[in-house]
């Protein structure tokens, strides 16, 4: 059965259209209020929010709808995506919210849910939370007797502070590092240098002045090359470009060359497997990670795990298969070790603390394996489905001929905006390049 609301995570427009308006979002927190009210127990919800002007608008919204199903919200403010995950499980709560569109601009938005494990929910719970948003509501209403309350926790800030910090092994300090970060603008704008110094580094933040507007804008894990510019130009050991609700990151070296999630998956997996603490023999990642990690990996007898694209088919396998390091190239690192989700400051805090042990340049450290060739070109498209066209079939089908036992080819839709995503990877960049132009050029004709 095809989803009508949720896509790859979560909820997911543009404001005031579709599903991300007030009445839409009422009725959500209706709908997942009574799918998550279970037993005789008082019900909680945690709901955390991005700095998008939006989240004033859909944060109310969706209190009152839990309130009018029963549940009691704890209202956590600007905080990031693994926070709200986190402060499910430390609060015993029966749900949480994140009211985020991720690295998109300020004038999308998006509603993701985590269940009382703190992890994402299956297809089977959003399908169910559907069926409840297009129905009647005489059912999931309750009592005046029952209805639920509504309070803020102000100490929610310094409880992800405290558990960030706890990650880093015992005895490991940051003196002597100097480091950008750049929060985008987002939701770690307060959080992430205090992290960072109170781990001892010396901190230049950067994206820390939220307007409600600038959110991802040309800052970021999307847009990281202001954040380059100022790691050489403030002669810093590191960069760190978190995304909007800051589940991802980029990093860059003291060169200012960029340090993508494969780099960084590479360096936590090889560290953690030295230390004897890495689970699953290898690690988990999507089609799109580079056949030059496939290759790193396999020469040390460790495995890549390949998934489709999202976080959350990642964390799904390593559940499945019991590893404890997983990610995607565009910077979501999943250390279940110590979170569900996500956590661009967490996996940052692992890369420094392995140069920090290590006494090597980042530019040293992080370079784990040469990339293969690789090319993402993204076409967009206004309606129907491209993807089913004979030119683009023809065109897909004569490029993996071309590419065949010399490379791979990825082509998919996105899952958050109308966009075909067109990649290439192989040891000859002349050919790689060649195929990716001609599909996205039968791609443009189709639409």
């Amino acid at each position: 059965m095809s989803r009508k609301y949720f896509g790859t995570d979560g909820i997911r427009g543009t404001v005031n259209q579709g599903a991300l308006t007030p009445d839409m979002a009422l009725k959500i927190g209706l709908a997942a209020g009574r799918v998550f009210r279970r037993g005789d127990h008082v019900h909680r919800v945690v709901i955390g929010k991005d700095t998008r002007r939006s989240g004033y608008m859909l944060e109310p919204a969706l209190a009152s709808g839990f309130v009018a199903a029963g549940m009691d919200v704890i209202m956590v403010g600007p905080m990031p995506t693994p926070a709200v995950a986190m402060l499910v499980k430390s609060l015993r709560a029966d749900l949480g919210v994140m009211i985020s569109a991720s690295h998109n601009p300020h004038y999308d938005n998006g509603i993701k849910f985590f269940g009382p494990d703190g992890f994402k929910l299956c297809d089977e719970q959003e399908l169910e939370i559907e069926s409840i948003i297009d129905g009647e509501t005489n059912d999931v209403l309750v009592p005046a007797e029952r209805l639920g309350s509504a309070q803020r926790l102000e100490d929610a800030r310094g409880r992800y502070v405290e558990f960030a910090k706890a990650t880093v092994p015992v005895g490991v300090r940051f003196e002597g590092l100097k480091v950008v970060v750049d929060c985008a603008n987002g939701a770690a704008y307060k959080v992430a240098p205090t992290v960072l110094w109170e781990l001892g580094a010396e901190v230049i933040a950067m994206g820390v002045t939220p307007d409600g507007f600038n959110i991802n804008e040309k800052c970021g894990s999307t847009h990281p090359e202001e954040m380059c510019k100022r790691v050489v130009a403030e002669g810093a050991d590191l960069g760190i470009a978190l995304d909007g609700d800051a589940d991802r990151l980029i990093l860059c070296d003291e060169n200012g060359e960029i340090i993508d999630g494969d780099q960084i998956m590479a360096l936590i997996t090889r560290n953690w497997h030295k230390r004897g603490i890495l689970k699953g023999r290898g690690l988990v990642a999507t089609v799109m990670s580079n056949l030059g990690l496939e290759r790193l990996l396999e020469s040390e007898g460790l495995t890549l795990a390949r998934t489709k694209v999202g976080d959350r088919y990642v964390v799904e396998e390593m559940r499945k298969s019991g590893f404890n390091v997983g990610g995607e190239q565009s910077g979501h690192v999943v250390l279940s070790d110590f979170c569900t989700t996500g956590d661009g400051l967490v996996s940052a805090l692992q890369v420094m603390t392995e140069i920090k042990q290590s006494g090597l340049k980042a530019s040293k450290a992080c370079k784990q394996f040469d990339r293969v060739p690789q090319l993402l070109k993204n076409v967009r498209y206004s309606g129907g489905d491209p993807l089913e066209a004979d030119n683009v079939k023809a065109s897909i089908a004569d490029a993996e001929e071309r590419l065949n036992g010399s490379g791979r080819l990825v082509i998919r839709k996105s899952g958050t905006e109308p966009l075909v995503r067109v990649m290439a990877e192989g040891d000859d960049a002349q050919l790689v390049e060649q195929v990716v132009d001609s599909i996205c050029r039968e791609v443009e004709a189709a639409v």
